[in-house]
């Protein structure tokens, strides 16, 4: 027995696989492939949407299992079943909860508005990219359906993708967007590097990291033509692990984290090798670390409105902020006003309704401020805060008239307090600043002041 058994350890492991299942032989593996989809009705022209409504598995959610997956967490998964609890659902609301001629490039009924078929439930791939079909049936990158990442003529009622939906007195975001410096490429100088990061769409994207192909990217760049900072900028379409599927958390007290403060934060800091001020300095005025910093000033100072405590969402704890318009003598609804203006006291007009600016300041809702102060209250303190560095103002403006024009040089090796204090004045002076951290900005005058006469025995 023994000598078999040292036989048996000499064969090769391969042998010894093949003995193992030697009796298994009478038995046959038969692979099914499951059907991908069912072909869809030539009205719905090529949309294809879900394979199984009931696990909401979608066509392309076949190959593209990760985006299925980060799809099936957002709100565009259940948007059908949204708009079925809503007490003023009408018909006309479905195109936009189901896939449909709606937030593509499509321009004829299609999709669920042509066939009415379950299958088209939620705003699924396809409500994005536009039609499948010709993909699935030859799966290669030259059927791929770009999705785009353009709204549109939105205020010339031609919108295209988001727009499409998005809109309306129900939820107005791409009305305001448009209305908003988002909405529009703002110009940089040509060739300077890094400002397309902030100043085009398809810069951002880049620094976001987002390598995504989309309809309009073989076009960019060339002749000026350039994207502004449309929706799928700032929120992932695919859904992401963000409040308001927002590409990056808004909740972050982090230059290279918080979506909004990666762009507002470009010279909040003096580069003393340049001549120029603060440029989108308010990120790092709300975290208090902003400005040129006097010997012996060396604590941030955080106000109120950059407490991670206090006002958790930082930024869009005022600059994104929704309300209702009502009739002030019926009490009907008159408006749903988004905070897509991206203005934490946008002008209204006599109704309340959101209107373009500029205006007086009894003109503006402070209506962003009702989580911490009454309206009035907020009004007043915006007042205080402006009127308090006024006098520091034009103290440090008039010292630093008297001081050697040499001490501005901007072509020496040297940075000044002359050049410093000229840098705190300036930031101070930046729109916003004062209400942004008026403890920080009142600081620096005061230490900029009290160094410009030592330095200069003014």
């Amino acid at each position: 027995m023994k000598r078999n058994q040292r036989l048996l350890s000499l064969l090769p492991a391969s042998l010894l696989v093949i003995a193992a299942f030697a009796g298994c032989t009478d038995e046959t593996i038969i692979y099914r492939d499951r059907p991908l989809y069912e072909e869809p009705l030539e009205t719905a022209l090529g949309f294809v949407g879900y394979t199984s409504t009931d696990s909401k598995l979608v066509v392309c959610g076949n190959c593209h299992v990760s985006a299925q997956a980060q799809w099936d967490s957002t709100a565009h998964a259940g948007a059908w079943n949204t708009l079925q609890a809503s007490p003023g659902a009408q018909a006309f609301c479905e195109g936009c909860h189901t896939v449909s001629d709606l937030g593509n490039a499509v321009s004829e009924t299609a999709g669920h508005s042509a066939t009415g078929e379950e299958r088209y439930y939620d705003v699924q791939c396809e409500s994005c990219h536009g039609a499948g079909l010709a993909h699935v049936e030859d799966p290669n990158k030259n059927t791929v359906p770009l999705a785009m990442m353009n709204v549109g003529d939105v205020l010339g009622d031609a919108g295209t993708g988001c727009a499409e939906c998005h809109t309306g007195d129900h939820h107005p975001f791409a009305e305001e967007w448009a209305a908003s410096g988002h909405g529009t490429v703002n110009a940089y100088p040509a060739g300077r590097d890094g400002c397309e990061n902030c100043h085009t769409g398809e810069g951002a994207l880049d620094m976001f990291g987002v390598q995504t192909n989309y309809t309009e990217k073989a076009d960019l760049g060339e002749d000026g033509q350039h994207m502004a900072i449309t929706c799928a900028v700032c929120h992932d379409p695919h859904g992401s692990d963000n409040g308001a599927q927002l590409r990056f958390p808004i909740d972050a007290p982090s230059e290279e984290l918080n979506l909004c403060i990666q762009c507002h934060q470009k010279r909040g800091r003096p580069d003393p090798t340049t001549f120029r001020g603060p440029h989108s300095p308010e990120g790092p005025t709300l975290l208090g670390t902003a400005g040129w910093w006097p010997p012996d000033f060396q604590e941030p100072i955080i106000s109120t409105h950059g407490s991670a405590v206090e006002n958790p969402t930082l930024c869009a704890g005022c600059h994104v902020q929704a309300f209702e318009v009502t009739d002030q003598v019926t009490g009907d609804f008159l408006f749903n006003a988004t905070g897509h203006r991206f203005e934490a006291t946008p002008c209204v007009d006599a109704q309340g309704l959101p209107t373009d600016g500029p205006c007086d300041d009894a003109d503006k809702t402070y209506v962003s401020c009702t989580e911490c102060h009454a309206e009035d209250v907020a009004r007043q303190l915006v007042s205080q805060a402006e009127l308090s560095v006024e006098p520091l103002i034009t103290e440090l403006t008039a010292l630093l008239a008297l001081v050697d024009p040499g001490e501005f040089d901007p072509d020496d090796d040297v940075y000044t307090v002359a050049e410093g204090s000229q840098f705190n004045l300036e930031l101070a002076e930046a729109p916003g600043a004062v209400v942004h951290n008026p403890f920080l900005i009142r600081a620096l005058l005061n230490a900029s002041i009290a160094e410009v006469k030592d330095r200069y025995g003014l």
